[in-house]
């Protein structure tokens, strides 16, 4: 596989790229997707109406982008989604994509691990993508 660049709104850190004031949630805690919608919940402040699915996590985080920009940090983030099936990482990372590309101010997610659990990381996250971070969709014809 070709070395692949992540897209402009995620960044990969060893914990000394972002200021403590920016909302951060535990990988640990967000092995699985009821963990992470719970983390999320928590380091947001997501609103009840929040439905716990991917599609309620797109609608919600657009909103939170039409208030202003936003940085989220997950800290051991080699644990995110972890015990979940491989594809629920991309379905994640397509969902970030999304919101990012059509926020009406920047989402910047920075995925921060131990510098020895970085490149494995970077590995997991262009697999999850299929090596086309950042890249349109291949054409289907």
């Amino acid at each position: 596989m070709a070395a692949v660049h992540p897209p402009a709104w995620l960044a990969f850190d060893n914990g000394s790229d972002v200021a403590s004031t920016a909302p951060a949630l535990a990988g640990f805690g967000a092995r699985d997707r009821a963990g992470l919608f719970d983390a999320l919940t928590a380091a947001l402040a997501l609103p009840d109406w929040f439905g716990r699915n991917w599609d309620a996590l797109a609608d919600v985080l657009a909103e939170r982008l039409d208030a202003g920009p936003l940085t989220l940090v997950v800290d051991d983030a080699g644990d995110l989604l972890a015990d979940e099936p491989p594809a629920q990482i991309g379905t994640l990372l397509d969902v970030l994509g999304g919101v990012a590309a059509g926020g009406h101010h920047s989402l910047r997610v920075v995925l921060r691990d131990r510098a020895n659990r970085l490149p494995a990381l970077r590995h997991r996250i262009a697999v999850a993508l299929d090596g086309h971070v950042g890249a349109p969709p291949p054409d289907p014809r």
